[in-house]
């Protein structure tokens, strides 16, 4: 009698369907994200922060440089006699994340601290946001 268990076919069994996970891991794409859906609001802010997909960064009224943002969060804050340390960004999903870093930055540097993202808000018309 044999007294010792062949693995031999197991094995064989398991390097296939290795290979079989290995090819489609490498074939697969990665999932799209998802869309916001939250539609719970922020608390109100007049301070809002537009990147387009070129980088172009309009704070408020005013289209500026990255340099130039710290300077634009700054005088809105003298403008509204820092009653506000909320931002809200709307940022274009194709911008540079450094460029929103950046001006999240530029924002913390003069006491601008809670920042809100502006998204899309599923049942609406594309052009509106939701804060």
């Amino acid at each position: 009698m044999m007294s010792t268990i062949n693995i031999t076919p197991f094995t064989d069994v398991l390097l296939v369907l290795l290979i079989i996970f290995i090819i489609l891991a490498s074939v697969t794409k990665e999932p799209k994200l998802p869309d916001a859906y939250n539609k719970d609001k922020v608390q109100p802010s007049q301070i809002v922060v537009i990147i387009d997909d070129k980088d172009n960064i309009q704070i408020g009224s005013n289209t500026v440089t990255i340099a130039d943002a710290k300077a634009a969060f700054a005088l809105l804050q003298d403008q509204t006699g820092h009653k506000f340390t909320s931002v809200i960004v709307k940022a274009d999903p194709h911008a540079t994340y450094g460029t929103i870093l950046q001006v999240m930055d530029a924002a913390k540097s003069v006491d601008l601290t809670n920042f809100g993202l502006a998204n899309h808000v599923q049942g609406t018309p594309e052009g509106a946001v939701s804060q």
